[in-house]
C-alpha cells in the first residue's frame, strides 16, 4: 500500500467515527464537570497504558486551561501521577486496587471520577481482565455518592454500564480510540473554559 492510500483511508475512518461519537454524552460529562466546579468539588482522572498519559493531560487540562481570571478554578487531580505511590499501592494491594485505594482517603461526596479505557473494562491478556482497576473506582465513587464519567472505545464494556456519562468512540481500533479520547478531552475543557467566562 502506498503512503497517500493509507493515509486518506486513516483520515476517511476519522471522519467517520467522529459522526458517530454521542453529542448528547459529550455534553452530559460537560455537564457534570461544571456542576463540579460550581460546586468546588474534586475532579479525580485515571486510566491505563497509553490511557494513563490522558489521564495526565485531562487533569492538567482541566486545571490550567479552564483558568479565566477572577474566576475559581478546578480542583483536579490524576491518580497516575504519583509513581512511587503507584508503585507501592500495586506492590502492597494488587493492581485492581491501584485507583480505590486512592480515593479512600480523598474521594468525597459530589466529586467526579474520570476513567478512561479503551476496551471499558471487557477483554481480557495474560494477567487477566483489562481495567478491572477502574471498575471498581467507579463503583466506589458512586456509592460514596460521586459522579462517574467513562471515556471508552469498541462497543464501551461495562464502563458504559456504571458511568454517569460514558463517551464511547465506536471503533474497533486502540491506536483511533486513544487518539480520540485525547481530542475529546481538549473539546470538552475548550467548552468548560467558555462556560466559566460566561457564568
Amino acid at each position: 500500500m502506498e503512503n497517500r492510500e493509507f493515509i486518506e483511508s486513516y483520515l476517511s475512518e476519522v471522519r467517520k467515527v467522529a459522526e458517530a461519537i454521542s453529542v448528547a454524552d459529550i455534553d452530559r460529562a460537560i455537564e457534570l464537570l461544571f456542576e463540579a466546579w460550581k460546586n468546588g468539588s474534586q475532579v479525580f482522572t485515571c486510566g491505563n497504558g497509553g490511557s494513563a498519559s490522558t489521564a495526565t493531560h485531562f487533569a492538567c487540562d482541566l486545571a490550567k486551561t479552564t483558568i479565566v481570571q477572577g474566576k475559581k478554578r478546578f480542583k483536579a487531580y490524576c491518580l497516575n501521577d504519583n509513581i512511587p505511590l503507584v508503585s507501592a499501592l500495586i506492590n502492597d494491594e494488587g493492581f485492581d486496587n491501584l485507583f480505590y485505594e486512592q480515593l479512600k482517603g480523598r474521594f468525597e461526596e459530589g466529586d467526579v471520577l474520570i476513567c478512561i479505557s479503551v476496551h471499558g473494562g471487557a477483554g481480557r491478556d495474560k494477567a487477566g481482565l483489562w481495567s478491572q482497576n477502574l471498575l471498581k473506582a467507579m463503583r466506589y465513587a458512586r456509592d460514596k455518592g460521586g459522579k462517574t464519567i467513562g471515556f471508552s472505545g469498541f462497543d464501551g464494556g461495562p464502563m458504559k454500564e456504571i458511568a454517569d456519562a460514558c463517551i464511547v468512540v465506536p471503533i474497533d481500533s486502540t491506536p483511533q480510540v486513544e487518539s480520540f479520547h485525547l481530542a475529546l478531552e481538549h473539546l470538552i475543557c475548550s467548552c468548560l473554559r467558555q462556560k466559566i467566562e460566561e457564568s
